[in-house]
C-alpha cells in the first residue's frame, strides 16, 4: 500500500454517500480498507465486469451477514486488529446488532470508532430520516445559495454529504488514530453532516459579524451580488466564470476586456453594478467560450471557463495536472492531497460485495479453516 496512511486499518460499515466517500479518501492515501457488505448482495456473477461506482474504489469487500451471530463475531475479530470503524447508520443501530461502541472497545480500547449521520447521535432531530437539502437547510447554509429574488438552489450534495460529512469524517479518523498512538485509548466521533455544513459557513458568519454580510440571497460579493463574481453565457451557449475581487485582478478584467475608458463606476459602488452587469452580459455574448479563453486564460483576471465533467477531462491544465484518471476504463479525480514524499494512489477498482472475503480475512488473520466454516454456516459470503 503506498500513501502517508500505509499501515491504518478501517473497518467500513457499508452505507451510502458520506461514508463511503470518507473511506475512499482514506483508502487513496494508503489506509488499508475492508468494506463490509451485506451477504446477501454477494453475486459473483458480477465480478467479471468492472464496478462503476468509483466511489467505492480503494477497498476490499467482504459479504457478512450482521443479522447471523457468526457474522457479528467475525466483525469483532476484525476489530481487535484495526485502527478505526465507519459507520453511517441512525444512532442505536450497530448497539442493537452489537457492534456499538462500547461492544469494539472491548475487543480493542485503542479502536477510532467514527459515527456519520445526518443530524448527530444526540437532538431532538436524531432519529429522523433526511438527506443533504435538509443539513445544509437547517445549518443555514442552503438559504444563501441562489440568486437575488429567486428561492434558494441546492449545490447538488456536495455541502452535507461530501464537505459537511465525507471530508470531516476523514479529518476525524486521523486525527483519532494519531491521538490514540500516543494515549493507547480509542475514542467515538460523532460527525454530524449538520455540524459540518455549519462550519463550512464560518467566513460568511464571521462577515455577518462585521456588518459585511446580508442575509438576503444573491446580494453579496460571494453570492452572485457583484457583477464581476458571476457566470457569463458565451455566444456558443457556453458559459464563463470571474472572480475578480481583489482591486488589481478587477482592475487587468477591464483591461483585458477593453473597458479602460468605458466609464465604469468604482468597483465596490453598489449602485453602479445593475448597469455593469447588462454590460458584461452583452459583451461576454459577443464572443464563443474558446474565444474569451484566448483573452483571459491564465491572466490574473481570476477567470476559468465553466466546464462540464466531459469537458473537464480533456482541459489542458488537469491533463498536465493528472487530475482525472481513469482505471479499467472509467473516468474519475485522482486522489487529493498531493504528498511529495508518500503520495497516495488508487490503490484497486471499486469491488463488487463481497469480492475480496476469502483473502481479506485471511490477510486480517482469521485462519481458512474458520473462513470455512463460516461460510457453511451462512455468517459470510
Amino acid at each position: 500500500m503506498a500513501g502517508p496512511l500505509s499501515g491504518i486499518r478501517i473497518i467500513e460499515l457499508a452505507g451510502i454517500g458520506p461514508g463511503p466517500f470518507s473511506a475512499m479518501l482514506l483508502a487513496d492515501l494508503g489506509a488499508d480498507i475492508i468494506r463490509v457488505d451485506r451477504a446477501q448482495q454477494v453475486n459473483p456473477t458480477a465480478w467479471d465486469r468492472p464496478n462503476l461506482d468509483v466511489m467505492n474504489r480503494g477497498r476490499r469487500s467482504i459479504g457478512v451477514d450482521l443479522k447471523h451471530r457468526d457474522g457479528v463475531e467475525t466483525v469483532l475479530r476484525l476489530v481487535e486488529r484495526a485502527d478505526a470503524l465507519i459507520e453511517g447508520f441512525r444512532p442505536g443501530v450497530t448497539e442493537r446488532l452489537g457492534l456499538g461502541p462500547d461492544a469494539c472497545h472491548v475487543r480493542n480500547p485503542k479502536l477510532v470508532y467514527g459515527r456519520m449521520t445526518g443530524w448527530g447521535q444526540a437532538g431532538p432531530m436524531s432519529q429522523a430520516a433526511g438527506h443533504d437539502i435538509n443539513y445544509i437547510a437547517l445549518a443555514g447554509a442552503l438559504a444563501h445559495f441562489g440568486r437575488a429574488g429567486a428561492k434558494p438552489t441546492p449545490p447538488i450534495n456536495l455541502i452535507g454529504d461530501f464537505g459537511g460529512g465525507g471530508m470531516f469524517m476523514a479529518l476525524g479518523i486521523v486525527c483519532g488514530v494519531l491521538e490514540a498512538q500516543r494515549s493507547g485509548k480509542g475514542q467515538v466521533i460523532d460527525v454530524a453532516m449538520v455540524d459540518g455544513s455549519a462550519i463550512l459557513m464560518t467566513m460568511m458568519w464571521g462577515l455577518r459579524a462585521l456588518g459585511l454580510w446580508d442575509e438576503a440571497r444573491g446580494v453579496n460579493v460571494l453570492d452572485t451580488g457583484a457583477p464581476f463574481y458571476d457566470t457569463y453565457e458565451t455566444a456558443d451557449g457556453g458559459y464563463i466564470s470571474l472572480g475578480s475581487l481583489e482591486p488589481q485582478f478587477y482592475a487587468e478584467l477591464i483591461e483585458r476586456l477593453g473597458l479602460t475608458d468605458a466609464g465604469l463606476t468604482a468597483q465596490m459602488d453598489r449602485s453602479g453594478w445593475p448597469a455593469q452587469r447588462e454590460q458584461l452580459t452583452s459583451l461576454f455574448k459577443s464572443k464563443t467560450r474558446s474565444e474569451w479563453d484566448a483573452v483571459l486564460r491564465g491572466s490574473d483576471a481570476c477567470y476559468a471557463p465553466v466546464l462540464t465533467m466531459s469537458e473537464a477531462m480533456h482541459d489542458e491544465h488537469l491533463r498536465a495536472r493528472g487530475t482525472i484518471v481513469e482505471m479499467d476504463g472509467v473516468a474519475q479525480p485522482a486522489p487529493a492531497p498531493r504528498f511529495s514524499r508518500t503520495p497516495g494512489e488508487i490503490q484497486r477498482p471499486a469491488p463488487w460485495p463481497g469480492q475480496h472475503t476469502d483473502d481479506a480475512l485471511a490477510d486480517w488473520g482469521i485462519a481458512e479453516p474458520d473462513i470455512a466454516a463460516l461460510k457453511e454456516s451462512g455468517a459470510i459470503a
